[in-house]
C-alpha cells in the first residue's frame, strides 16, 4: 500500500508514509482519516516520510492539490523525512500552499524531525 498512517502524541501528529508512486485511490484512504483527526484535534502535525516514494500520477497530482487547497489551515507543521535531493525541493515546493511550518529533514535525522515536530 503506498500509504500508511498511524497516529502519535495522542493524535495530535500523523506519520504518513509513503512508497511507490500515488495514485487517485490512495487518496480515498488518506483523506477521510486525515479529516477525522482534525475534527477531534483541531491542527494536526504531519510526519511526511517519502522513504521509498516515487511520486504521483497525474490523477493523484490533482488530488494532492484539492486537498492542500481545502485543508490549508488544519496543519500546523509539516517535517518532510527523505532520501532524495528532489525531495529537499519538495519542501520548498510545498510552503506556499499551506500556513504550515514546513521543514525537510533527510531519513538519518528522524528523530530532529519527530523532535521538531513535538516542541511547542
Amino acid at each position: 500500500m503506498p500509504i500508511q498512517l498511524h497516529e502519535e502524541n495522542g493524535g495530535r501528529v500523523l506519520v504518513v508514509h509513503v512508497s511507490g508512486k500515488l495514485v487517485r485511490e490512495d487518496y480515498a484512504q488518506f483523506v477521510p482519516e486525515f479529516e477525522r483527526l482534525v475534527g477531534q484535534h483541531g491542527k494536526l502535525r504531519l510526519l511526511f516520510d517519502m522513504t521509498g516514494f516515487h511520486g504521483w500520477e497525474l490523477s493523484a497530482a490533482w488530488e494532492d492539490l484539492k486537498f492542500g487547497v481545502k485543508h490549508f489551515s488544519d496543519i500546523e507543521r509539516i517535517a518532510m523525512l527523505g532520501e532524495a535531493k528532489w525531495q529537499h525541493g519538495m519542501a520548498a515546493f510545498a510552503k506556499p500552499f499551506t500556513r504550515a511550518a514546513v521543514r525537510y529533514f533527510d531519513h538519518a535525522d528522524a528523530a530532529d524531525a519527530n523532535k521538531w515536530l513535538g516542541e511547542a
